[in-house]
């Protein structure tokens, strides 16, 4: 689905995206740099999702021989689940934040959560985290180019630890990246985790709040193609009053 030259939507459950591939996948941004290809998450590549998101990439008319990259934003597995198969299947040089790296790289369940989750039923479980090798890390102040557009990279934890977010240097416009760290309507998502924190998630809107882009292109829910920052500025006047944002879910 596409949303701009630069950006398209390739992947993402139904609950809380746009059915594009299997529950309960974030979604999955492809950024069109030209002679390459970039992925931002990937979802879990479970049941027929990675063959959805390979299809869908192929009918926006877009070579999958271009596909040269893997940018996680957090190590959770709806996110970053299926990484080790995209790297397996795409030959991809996968990209994740540094304090994320040690959980992708071991299949650590209990550092991402995951037995949690299971045990809240997020996820089946026989679920397995399979370890990915991590090519490259990130944090913040790098940057990553992609053909002929570049991503700034702003360490955003909060929702969990290791959580980065990243802005695209469009051809007309930017676009962040916001991952789990806010969402549209100023909305966040914290949960009862031990790497979540109100305090962090606080500190992560006021650094998004003060950078200038268009498009807000979270990892669930709706999209802001302009304007974006106004959603950010919902979520920072909550905290301001001492609150927190809404939990999207």
């Amino acid at each position: 689905m596409r949303i701009t030259d630069d950006v398209f939507i390739v992947g993402g459950g139904a609950t809380l995206g746009f059915g594009l591939s299997d529950d309960p996948d974030c979604h999955v941004y492809l950024v069109n740099g030209g002679d390459e290809l970039a992925l931002v998450d990937c979802g879990m590549a479970d049941g027929r999702s990675m063959d959805r998101i390979a299809a869908n990439i192929k009918a926006e008319g877009l070579d999958l021989d271009r596909l040269r990259y893997l940018i996680v934003t957090h190590y959770h597995m709806d996110h970053a689940g299926g990484a080790a198969r995209f790297r397996a299947r795409f030959g991809l040089e996968v990209i994740a934040p540094a304090g994320a790296a040690p959980a992708l790289r071991t299949g650590d369940e209990a550092a991402v959560a995951l037995d949690k989750a299971k045990e809240a039923g997020f996820y089946a479980p026989d679920y397995v985290f399979e370890p990915v090798t991590v090519d490259r890390t990130v944090a913040e102040g790098d940057a990553i180019q992609i053909g002929s557009l570049r991503l700034e990279v702003f360490d955003t934890p909060g929702h969990c630890a290791g959580h980065a977010s990243y802005l695209l240097h469009g051809r007309s416009r930017r676009y962040l990246f916001a991952a789990d760290a806010v969402f549209a309507q100023g909305r966040v998502i914290l949960q009862n985790i031990h790497d979540c924190s109100v305090q962090q998630s606080v500190e992560s809107i006021f650094k998004l709040e003060r950078l200038d882009f268009d498009a807000l292109l979270p990892g669930h829910g709706a999209i802001v193609v302009d304007d974006g920052k106004r959603h950010i500025a919902l979520a920072a006047a909550a905290c301001r009053q001492l609150g927190v944002p809404k939990n999207l879910i």
